[in-house]
């Protein structure tokens, strides 16, 4: 079983301007915009990562961003009650899994706007969060962990 990581301190974004974040957005809607998409498929990575400015404060591409198919509702479930809560990491595990889709730059070092992804969708997989207010946040570098 694979366990997609959501880490927990903040990574800078190229929004409009070089900030942490939009500043009218809060940790989660970052979260939101840049991981959950019920109806994200793998041929939309392009699109999506471009539409919704998901890049290094450099302007180079992310090597990966991942987004959760799911509403956002159930993915905040996650730390409201169906996630279990560890102690050491200070992460939340989901107790359901989801679906995803991960989107990997083809050409390493890109930068904006040449950023060409190559979508895949993965299964059954648990999602692992940073819960700030009983929201899930991340700093955008979500990786893939073997459990087994």
């Amino acid at each position: 079983m694979l366990v997609l990581l959501f880490a927990s301190r903040f990574s800078k974004v190229n929004n409009f301007q070089p900030s942490e974040h939009r500043p009218e957005e809060t940790p989660y809607e970052k979260f939101r915009r840049q991981h959950v998409d019920a109806k994200m498929t793998e041929k939309l990575c392009n699109t999506e990562i471009s539409n919704r400015n998901i890049y290094k404060i450099d302007n180079s591409c992310k090597e990966t961003n991942t987004f959760i198919l799911s509403i956002p509702a159930k993915v905040k479930s996650i730390c409201r009650g169906d996630g279990r809560y560890d102690e050491n990491s200070g992460m939340t595990y989901s107790t359901a899994t989801f679906r995803i889709i991960k989107c990997k730059l083809k050409h390493q070092g890109a930068r904006k706007p040449s950023c060409q992804y190559e979508g895949r969708l993965l299964t059954n997989r648990i999602i692992v969060v940073k819960c700030e207010g009983k929201l899930p946040i991340s700093n955008n570098i979500p990786f893939d962990v073997n459990m087994f």
